[in-house]
C-alpha cells in the first residue's frame, strides 16, 4: 500500500501503563467503528486497498509506554484529515489510558518529488562534471574530429585525402596548414614540413598543377625558392605579410587561392624588384641609361645653346661678303649687310619712298618747289 498511498498519517501514542502493538491496532479499530460512517469505515477502506497497513512502534519504560503510528492512506486530502482526526478521539488501549496525536499527515508525492531533486541534484554533479559542452564546443569538437579522420598521409607526408588522385595539388607549410585547409573542403593539400623539401614532393609536382601555398614571411619565401628549384611551380598563392595559413579564415584562404598568381610573372616581378630595369616603350618616349637608373625628366626650360665663334682666324683682316676689308675690324650695320647679299643699293628706290607710308609723292613736292621760286621771284 505504501507504493500507491498518496498520503502518510503520522502520529505519537502515550498510554499510562504496559501495553503491546496489538492493544494499539485493536483500540483504533474497535473505537473508530461505525464512528465515521460506512464510507470511512477502517476496516472497509483496508479491504478495499484505500487505506493501507497500520504500522505501530511501541516501548515501554518506567511502568508507561509510548510510540508511533503510521497509517498509510489512498483517500483525498479531506478523508485522509477525517481520518486523523478520528485517531484523536482514541482514550483508551487496553486497560490503560491513552492518548494519540497526530503531528503531521505527509505527502507521498511532494516526498517523492523532494527525493528525486536531490538525486538529481547528484547525478547531475557527479555524472556532468567537466563534461558539460556549449553548441559551439560541441560543433567544434565533431569538427575536429572529422578533420583528424580526414586527414591521411602521403609518403609519410600530411596531406588531404585526394592528394594521390588529383591533378592539381595545394602544397603547404606543415601539418597545421592541412588542417587548416580541410576545415574548408580544400582535401587536395600536401606538407613538406620545413625548409628541406622531400623528394617525394619533387616527384609529385612533375606531372601535377602545382600550387605553392605558404606563409607570408621570409620562412615562406625560403621554402618556395628551394621547391622551384628541385620541382615545378605553376602558381603561387600567399598568406598576407606576416601571417600565417593555418591563422587565416575561409574568406582570406578562398581569396589567396583566387588571387594566385603564374610562377612566372611572379619571378619577373621579383626580378624587377632586385634592381633590373624593364626596357622603356615608345609610348613614354623614356630612355635608360646603361647605368640602370631611368633617365632624369627634362626640365621645363632648356640649356641655351653655345654660339659658334664666327672670329676670323689670328693674322687675317675680317672681310665683307663681297671680299671686301673691313675697316676698324667692325662689320657693317646689318641692313647694309642685307642689301649687300641681296644685291641692291642701301639708298631706297623712289617706288620704295613712294609705297611707304608717309612719304610725300612726286605731285605734292612740285608744287612746294613752284611755290618756292615764286617766293623768291617776289622777293
Amino acid at each position: 500500500m505504501h507504493d500507491t498511498a498518496k498520503y502518510l498519517i503520522h502520529a505519537d501514542i502515550t498510554a499510562k501503563g504496559v501495553v503491546e502493538r496489538s492493544d494499539v491496532v485493536g483500540a483504533i479499530f474497535g473505537q473508530t467503528e461505525g464512528l465515521l460512517g460506512d464510507e470511512l469505515d477502517l476496516r472497509d477502506l483496508q479491504d478495499s486497498s484505500k487505506v493501507g497497513r497500520i504500522d505501530v512502534e511501541i516501548d515501554s519504560e518506567n511502568g508507561q509506554s509510548f510510540g508511533t503510528v503510521t497509517i498509510a492512506s489512498g483517500l483525498d486530502q479531506v478523508e485522509t484529515a477525517i481520518l486523523g482526526a478520528a485517531l484523536e478521539s482514541i482514550e483508551r488501549v487496553g486497560p490503560c489510558r491513552a492518548t494519540i496525536e497526530v503531528n503531521r499527515i505527509e505527502d507521498v508525492r511532494a516526498a517523492k518529488r523532494r527525493v528525486i531533486v536531490e538525486r538529481a541534484k547528484e547525478l547531475l554533479d557527479e555524472a556532468f562534471d567537466g563534461s558539460m559542452l556549449t553548441s559551439q564546443e560541441l560543433v567544434e569538437e565533431v569538427r575536429r574530429s572529422v578533420r583528424v579522420e580526414d586527414i591521411t598521409e602521403y609518403e609519410s607526408l600530411p596531406a588531404g585525402p585526394r592528394v594521390a588522385e588529383s591533378d592539381a595539388i595545394i602544397v603547404v607549410e606543415g601539418r597545421a596548414d592541412v588542417l587548416t585547409l580541410l576545415r574548408y573542403g580544400i582535401k587536395n593539400a600536401v606538407a613538406v614540413e620545413g625548409t628541406n623539401v622531400p623528394e617525394a614532393i619533387a616527384d609529385l609536382t612533375a606531372d601535377r598543377t602545382v600550387t605553392a601555398f605558404f606563409d607570408g614571411d621570409r620562412g615562406g619565401n625560403l621554402i618556395l625558392k628551394e621547391l622551384a628549384q628541385v620541382g615545378d611551380v605553376d602558381y603561387i598563392a600567399s598568406a598576407p605579410t606576416g601571417r600565417s595559413v593555418e591563422d587565416l579564415d575561409r574568406g582570406e584562404v578562398m581569396r589567396a587561392l583566387r588571387e594566385k598568381v603564374p610562377y612566372e610573372a611572379a619571378g619577373s616581378a621579383d626580378t624587377a624588384d632586385d634592381g633590373a630595369v624593364p626596357h622603356p616603350s615608345a609610348s613614354d618616349g623614356g630612355s635608360v641609361p646603361r647605368t640602370g637608373r631611368p633617365a632624369e625628366p627634362r626640365a621645363g626650360r632648356q640649356r641655351p645653346r653655345p654660339t659658334p665663334d664666327r672670329s676670323p682666324p689670328p693674322g687675317r683682316t675680317p672681310t665683307d661678303r663681297r671680299g671686301r676689308r673691313r675697316s676698324g675690324g667692325t662689320s657693317p650695320p646689318s641692313s647694309a649687310r642685307r642689301a649687300v647679299a641681296s644685291g641692291c643699293s642701301t639708298r631706297s628706290s623712289p617706288s620704295s619712298r613712294r609705297d611707304r607710308p608717309g612719304t610725300p609723292s612726286t605731285s605734292s613736292r612740285g608744287a612746294r618747289r613752284s611755290r618756292r621760286r615764286s617766293f623768291s621771284t617776289g622777293r
